[in-house]
């Protein structure tokens, strides 16, 4: 067409629009939002929109070369510009030509085995993959990442597109022309005969366009492969969905700020920190492990915390965001770039839900840390399908999959602030912590029993794996649900011993029963809430002021009937009395509860009863009683499988054999419980185990073997810190002390033997088995040379426990 002929509109169309589609090409190239290319040019936003969507033809000349210029624009792309901008066509490319060559990605942390399976599946895998989670969770630069590695995998081209909002079916089609090299859309299934990657950012910003144009192109072209990034799937069938999740987190305890930066989310807060500290190595680790925990490993929540390092650090961003973490970022709109908040960030994942699962989202903001399928089915109630709900909130990145066990899924702290907060408006608030409570009073009630025996460890994890739900439930139904309250902490305290918390555990249960909105609480519930505080009492040797509370725990279950109960009740009360000295009422109870687990035939409990009823009789001496008991243990735990009450009925058995003066046989038992007790791991009872091994080699004369036992035990004496004691300090350990006094006193060394019998006792002060101490009295009786102090208090022992001297220990004493 010759100069100063006026263009026909269709020409002038067509030009502005492939003008509009290289320049966006170019644009997206260099990584630049529409307003970034404008600043860096000179001009309005306005203007580049335009441009961008063909609505402007034949630009000035001076805005053709601001924007050359901002695009880093030379040689032939230079020129190729300025003819698309006068409307002239320009040579198509050879259909072999790479696209336009990827910008290299930014630096990324934590994710390089997730870029190798990637570029792996991309590189072998035709069709759609379309990474998908939270804004802000770095789909973008992984893609980008994923891309620019993958490059050479393909000669034919790599190139890489964005999508703005609005973009229609035209405009993507048209840019994707311009990276491709080719000058109309109908080319494409040529240029593509050999495979080529586009990744595609931001699909969700024009879902339906991008899902016609890519499922065109697709069609046309089979060994194309395109890598897209988006907050929820496009959706076309063959689509291969790639959840992206945040940035691993640094564990609790981290101590140096090397240490830390070998965890994704703090070395990426770390890099950015400096970026804008000139001093970076003044942080408070422990604050910034802290805070980029709070965050999740969002990276964009740790970029916007990072960003606040010029004026505050770690520490202060926890004081000022930690409970409003959602407030992170800028709403200032009319900054350039725009800045957006993390509220902004999880509103726009939030729209993407159907108003059914937007309400989930909100009862499920009350859970605490991790959780299971099942709970939340709990949690939601039956008219809520959970398993495509969960699915769809994985999907967007608003819940994150953890780990492979039960308890794996989890809100991210700015999802769950957001969902909070949106159940606050809506009202559901309150109704959905109380059905948290309700939901965790039923899951203790349903590992309670477990805490005992074989299971007792497998229970203890499992409400270990949800103790800030425990203890959360806990405090919102005390205050507004004391009902609840004390429905789950009756059901808690054996996991309160096991875990050192009796004192704080007695402490709840106290203000609960003590409570007058309980009053009325189910009799049952009472009972349990009762005797769960003698039981924590006895812990902290408070025992003997809580009794009352078990002897009217028992009553209760006495009188509803309540088998579990009435054992439960006695076992504690026998311990508990057996600990003040009202011995005859803790053997009647341990009869009773032998009794009733024989009439209800209750296995497992019939041989607690009888291996709890042993130390009775050693206390009396009646070795043989022990010995009949013993082989009902071993034959009844068998029964039940309880093999840890199998191994400790065998290492009791020991003993007894011991004290009758069995020694080679007690060796021999001994020996046999210590494989068994290392078969079920348990350190602490192998090494008293040990102890009463070597103590038997003493006293039946094996001297070698005793004092390598003697070696043996010192080798494990750790002290309260975990260091070993050296060897002088361990002369008090009872063990030890009872094999040298035993020792010594074979050689004929009377002295020192008398004076390992006192460091025996003495460590026995304060023990409820006092059977120890009437052992190392009537040793220390033997060797002393003035035995009359220690026979009297020898006998005072016996008259205020009842005590009595075994057959051996008579003839000891018989020869003085």
């Amino acid at each position: 067409m010759a100069p100063g002929h006026p263009v026909p509109a269709e020409a002038a169309d067509e030009s502005a629009a492939s003008f509009g589609a290289l320049l966006r090409a170019h644009r997206d190239t260099t990584r630049l939002t529409q307003s970034e290319l404008a600043v860096r040019a000179g001009l309005g936003v306005r203007t580049v929109r335009d441009l961008e969507h063909g609505r402007a033809a034949r630009p000035q000349r001076t805005t053709v070369e601001l924007l050359a210029t901002a695009l880093g624009l030379v040689g032939e792309a230079l020129a190729e510009f300025h003819a698309a901008a006068r409307g002239q066509a320009h040579p198509a490319p050879a259909p072999v030509r790479p696209a336009f060559h990827l910008p290299a990605p930014p630096e990324l942390y934590g994710r390089d085995d997730e870029i190798d399976t990637l570029v792996a599946h991309v590189a072998a895998q035709p069709g759609l993959t379309t990474l998908v989670g939270l804004a802000g969770v770095g789909k973008s630069v992984l893609a980008l990442t994923v891309a620019h590695r993958a490059q050479p995998h393909f000669p034919a081209g790599a190139a890489a597109i964005s999508v703005a909002a609005g973009d229609s079916a035209s405009d993507l089609r048209d840019v994707i022309c311009a990276v491709l090299g080719v000058s109309r859309p109908a080319e494409l299934p040529a240029r593509l005969e050999q495979p080529v990657l586009l990744m595609v950012d931001a699909v969700d910003r024009s879902p339906e366009a991008c899902t016609a144009v890519l499922t065109e192109l697709l069609a046309q072209a089979p060994l194309l492969r395109v890598l897209a990034s988006a907050r929820a799937p496009l959706g076309p069938a063959g689509e291969q969905v790639w959840p992206v999740g945040p940035l691993a987190l640094p564990p609790a305890g981290v101590g140096s700020l090397a240490e830390a930066e070998r965890h994704p989310a703090s070395a990426l807060f770390l890099a950015r920190w400096r970026q804008v500290r000139r001093s970076p190595a003044d942080v408070e680790v422990e604050a910034l492990v802290t805070l980029v925990r709070r965050l999740g490993g969002l990276p964009l929540a740790i970029e916007l915390a990072a960003a606040r390092g010029r004026v505050l650090d770690p520490a202060e961003m926890l004081a000022r965001y930690g409970n409003r973490l959602l407030e992170l970022g800028s709403a200032d709109v009319a900054a350039s770039p725009p800045q957006v908040t993390l509220r902004d960030v999880v509103t726009a994942s939030y729209r993407l839900l159907e108003p059914a699962q937007r309400e989930a989202l909100r009862r499920l903001s009350v859970f605490g840390y991790r959780w299971s399928v099942e709970l939340a089915e709990e949690l939601l109630g039956p008219q809520v399908d959970v398993v495509p709900v969960l699915e769809r909130l994985v999907e967007l990145g608003l819940v994150q999959v953890r780990g492979s066990g039960a308890f794996r899924f989890v809100l991210l702290d700015v999802v769950k602030e957001y969902a909070a907060e949106q159940a606050e408006v809506a009202g559901e608030l309150a109704g959905a912590r109380r059905q948290h409570a309700v939901v965790f009073a039923r899951f203790a009630a349903r590992n309670a029993p477990a805490m005992g025996g074989s299971t007792l460890a497998a229970a203890v994890a499992r409400l270990d794996d949800v103790a800030s739900d425990l203890w959360a439930a806990l405090a919102y139904s005390a205050e507004h649900e004391p009902h609840i309250a004390l429905s789950l902490a009756a059901q808690l305290p054996r996991w309160w011993r096991f875990r050192g918390r009796d004192q704080q555990g007695r402490q709840w249960l106290l203000r609960l029963l003590d409570d007058p909105r309980s009053d009325d609480a189910d009799p049952a519930v009472r009972a349990w809430a009762n005797l769960g505080v003698l039981q924590l009492a006895a812990e902290h040797g408070a025992g003997r002021a809580e009794l009352s509370r078990g002897e009217a725990a028992l009553s209760a279950f006495l009188l509803v009937g309540d088998v579990n109960g009435e054992l439960a009740a006695r076992a504690v009360l026998q311990a508990v009395q057996q600990g003040t000295g009202a011995y005859d009422d803790a053997r009647r109870h341990g009869e009773a509860s032998l009794a009733l687990a024989t009439r209800t035939g209750r296995v497992r409990d019939m041989a607690v009863a009888q291996h709890n009823l042993i130390w009775h009789d050693l206390r009396v001496a009646d070795l043989a009683a022990a010995q009949r008991r013993l082989a009902a243990v071993d034959r009844l735990s068998a029964r039940s499988g309880e093999h840890k009450l199998r191994a400790l009925a065998r290492a009791n058995l020991a003993e007894v054999l011991r004290l009758d003066g069995r020694f080679d046989e007690s060796v021999r038992v001994g020996l046999q419980a210590a494989e068994l007790l290392a078969e079920i791991g348990n350190p602490g009872e192998r090494r008293r185990l040990l102890g009463l091994i070597g103590l038997a080699y003493a006293l039946g004369g094996r001297v070698e073997e005793a004092e390598k036992a003697l070696a043996d035990i010192r080798a494990q004496l750790p002290d309260e810190q975990g260091v070993m004691l050296p060897l002088a300090e361990l002369d008090e350990d009872w063990d030890c002390a009872m094999i040298e006094a035993t020792l010594a006193g074979r050689r004929g060394q009377r002295t020192l033997a008398a004076s390992w019998y006192t460091a025996a006792a003495r460590q026995t002060d304060g023990l409820t088995d006092q059977r120890d101490l009437a052992e190392a009295l009537v040793g220390l009786a033997v060797t002393s040379d003035d035995p009359a102090p220690a026979l009297a208090r020898l006998r005072e022992l016996q008259e205020s426990t009842g005590i009595v001297l075994t057959v051996r220990e008579r003839e000891l004493l018989a020869g003085i």
